[in-house]
């Protein structure tokens, strides 16, 4: 009985938030290094794709003009790559939308966006049907007729 009643003592506090302090310094050190491991891939990939450009100024005129024409003519080819995997990923994109919406109607289901429950009264909701504009009172007892007996 005394070694079950071990098992189920609560954790303390002091104990929960230092836990807790822990696991974000750890997370925080994970996305750190992520970043830092991000940054380096990239700059592989930037020096591995980069060319070196040499001496400018010892390059005669024509030299550069050359050394232009050469890179706008990689300038237009990345442009033209991009452009063209721009479009493979929107033709992806609308079909995998026509796909979904394809399943939708198949399955005869439709989403519905989750509504809130308002608590409103009449006088609110027919103001915000109709606008400020217009001013209707649900006042019943005042637009009934007065009856003689």
């Amino acid at each position: 009985m005394a070694e079950e009643g071990c098992g189920t003592r609560k954790m303390t506090h002091q104990r929960k938030m230092m836990l807790k302090s822990l696991m974000l310094n750890k997370a925080r050190e994970d996305l750190k290094r992520e970043t830092e491991q991000k940054a380096e891939e990239k700059k592989a990939a930037l020096n591995k794709r980069m060319c070196e450009l040499g001496d400018l100024d010892s390059m005669s005129q024509q030299d550069l003009m050359d050394l232009c024409r050469d890179l706008h003519g990689k300038i237009d080819t990345v442009d033209e790559q991009r452009y063209e995997i721009e479009l493979k990923v929107k033709k992806n994109d609308q079909e995998i939308e026509d796909l979904n919406q394809k399943i939708f109607d198949l399955r005869g289901k439709f989403k519905r966006p989750p509504l809130r429950r308002v608590r409103m009264s009449a006088d609110q909701m027919l103001k915000a049907l109709l606008g400020s504009k217009h001013k209707v009172s649900m006042d019943l007892r005042s637009n009934l007729k007065s009856v003689k007996k």
